[in-house]
This record gives structure tokens, C-alpha cells and sequence, in this order.
């Protein structure tokens, strides 16, 4: 898929290998365009910060230094890594003030609904029963 006008990449999860970096990354900056890419990262990515920094580096960007003195990852930790990523809590974008009102439109609604009859009907379009709903 590509999509036109994409100038910017942030990464919320940081990726387990340099090859899915550069395959997010590579959603900006196409046909000679420039474009930016954010990743975020825990302590307990650190591992596999140093093969990312490397293809940054070999790209011509700036890589800080502490990022380039971590420890180089295992072949064994890197298979587990791609095989079992880090788990995380679930991030959201959307403001808890907009999420508490949804809820409350959500609830309003089915409050709305409730007592309201319904009929079912059969096959040949004849009345069966009326039931309320609850």
C-alpha cells in the first residue's frame, strides 16, 4: 500500500529488527521527498536499539552517542524478541474527556431503547409476537 503525503512516521511500539524499521519508516520520504520518523522507546528496548541506530547512522543521520554504546544483541535474545515482543499497555490518543462522553451518549442511548417494543415476525412476513426489550 502506498500512501500519498505521508511526512511523518511515529513509531509507539518500538520495532523488533533494523529490517521492520526501515519497512515503517519507508511510508515517508518517497520519490525523493523528505519526511520524519519518531520513534518511541522504553528501557526495556534498549537490546534492540543498537541495530536500528546502525541502519540510522548508515543513512547519514544522527545517532547519540549513549544509543550506540549499548550492548550488541545476542542472535538468541534477537530471535526471542521477534518471536515474543514486549507487551505493553494499550495507548491512546484520545482524551479522557472525549471518552467519558461517549460513554455517557452510549449509556443515554441504550436507556432510550429500553422498553421499546419490537415485533417479530416469521418467514412469510406474518406477526408471531410482540416482545419487549430490556
Amino acid at each position: 500500500i502506498d500512501f500519498k503525503g505521508v511526512n511523518m512516521v511515529i513509531n509507539y511500539d518500538l520495532p523488533t529488527s533494523a529490517v521492520e524499521y526501515i519497512h515503517r519508516i519507508g511510508r515517508t520520504g518517497r520519490a525523493g521527498h523528505t519526511g520524519k520518523a519518531v520513534t518511541f522507546f522504553t528501557e526495556d528496548d534498549k537490546p534492540l536499539l543498537r541495530s536500528i541506530a546502525n541502519v540510522i547512522q548508515q543513512a547519514g543521520c544522527p545517532v547519540p552517542d549513549y544509543i550506540k554504546h549499548f550492548p550488541k544483541l545476542q542472535s538468541k535474545q534477537k530471535k526471542k524478541f521477534i518471536k515474543k515482543p514486549l507487551t505493553r499497555e494499550s495507548i491512546r490518543t484520545t482524551p479522557q474527556c472525549f471518552l467519558k462522553k461517549a460513554k455517557r451518549k452510549t449509556k443515554t442511548a441504550k436507556e432510550n431503547t429500553k422498553g421499546k417494543k419490537e415485533v417479530k415476525e416469521d418467514k412469510n412476513g406474518s406477526k408471531l409476537q410482540t416482545v419487549s426489550k430490556s
